[in-house]
């Protein structure tokens, strides 16, 4: 199969933000990094490692998530997450997923796969009559 092969990654750093937290997503009452923005974040540094290596009217779109989100991050602390393609085949990737605080410490990690899909024939299953 040509396309991503196992060990292909990308790594986005982000500033957790009010608009992170928890309590702004409602997933939570605390005003730290809400699972729900770092689950985000983890599905987009898949989408990052995926850039250019599928083939042209192919996209990815996510099917399975387990995610342990570990320790907290408060407002202004930086976060790291990385994706790292674990395995491929013609319709599925999956990745392993980590991310680390400023600090170097885990704050949650995972995996997640993706099905590899023909853009225009997803789009049309979800038009409705």
């Amino acid at each position: 199969m040509s396309g991503p092969a196992p060990g292909l990654w990308a790594r986005h750093t982000h500033v957790v933000s009010e608009d992170d937290t928890a309590v702004a997503l409602g997933s939570g009452a605390v005003p730290v990094l809400g699972t729900p923005r770092l689950l985000a974040w983890m599905e987009a540094a898949t989408v990052a490692a995926l850039a250019d290596e599928l083939a042209a009217g192919r996209t990815s779109v996510g099917t399975r998530v387990e995610v342990d989100h570990v320790a907290p991050t408060p407002v202004g602390g930086r976060v790291a997450v990385r994706a790292e393609l674990l395995a491929a085949d013609e319709r599925q990737l999956t990745f392993t997923v980590v991310a680390e605080d400023g600090d170097g410490r885990q704050v949650g990690s995972g995996r997640i796969v993706r099905a590899v899909v023909d853009a225009e024939r997803f789009l049309a299953r979800c038009q409705r009559p």
